[in-house]
């Protein structure tokens, strides 16, 4: 699978997994892609949790499914009967948790690059996503992002510090088979805008 292919095919993957496990060495080649994403002065500043405990991910799905309700309480009409049919996590079924971390003290206090933006720690982090996500994508393997929990309670629950913030729950495992059409377009929630509406020359024109 080239480059252009792995980018077209990635999906932000919920009811495909497969239970399987992942092979120990296509989960590390995944992971090591991720690590050698481009970092703010090299601070690197990621980490990784690997979860397969079947309690602790319980403990996730039951957490994300109660904010799903949270979310689900503020809509009406066509936009609460559009989210009732996504389901917006595989956390259990894929068997797998990668939980990425933002460490900014990675490379210390003195950022090449971050002194203006301190930010860029964070858009590193969600390179490191990005390469990981493409890479299993080239594996065959699935991953979707689950962004319905609370910070404190992902940091707590996988034992994160203090200054580690959670970026993201990947579900990574096999799937059946990959979408044609991402969930959210299909499910009619929101769909894809052409490049054009979002490019400018020069400057912003609005």
């Amino acid at each position: 699978m080239d480059l252009y292919e792995a980018i077209a095919r990635r999906r932000d993957t919920r009811a495909e997994f497969t239970g399987e496990p992942v092979p120990e060495e296509v989960l590390w080649r995944v992971l090591e892609a991720a690590h050698r994403a481009p970092s703010v002065g090299m601070s690197q500043p990621w980490v990784f949790v690997t979860v397969r405990d079947p309690d602790v991910l319980a403990t996730f799905r039951d957490h994300v499914a109660t904010e799903r309700q949270v979310f689900a309480g503020s809509l009406s009409g066509e936009r609460a009967e559009t989210f009732a049919r996504i389901k917006v996590e595989g956390i259990v079924e894929s068997g797998l948790g990668v939980v990425v971390g933002h460490d900014p003290t990675t490379a210390g206090s003195q950022v090449l690059g971050r002194h203006a933006i301190a930010d860029t720690g964070l858009y590193s982090v969600c390179l490191a996503i990005q390469n990981l996500w493409l890479a299993a994508t080239a594996e065959g393997i699935g991953v979707g992002w689950v962004s319905f929990y609370r910070e404190e309670f992902l940091r707590d629950l996988v034992g994160f510090p203090a200054h580690v913030r959670p970026v993201a729950w990947l579900c990574v495992g096999p799937v059946a088979d990959v979408p044609e059409v991402p969930d959210l377009e299909r499910l009619g929630w929101r769909g894809r805008a052409p490049l054009g509406s979002v490019l400018h020359e020069e400057r912003f024109d609005g």
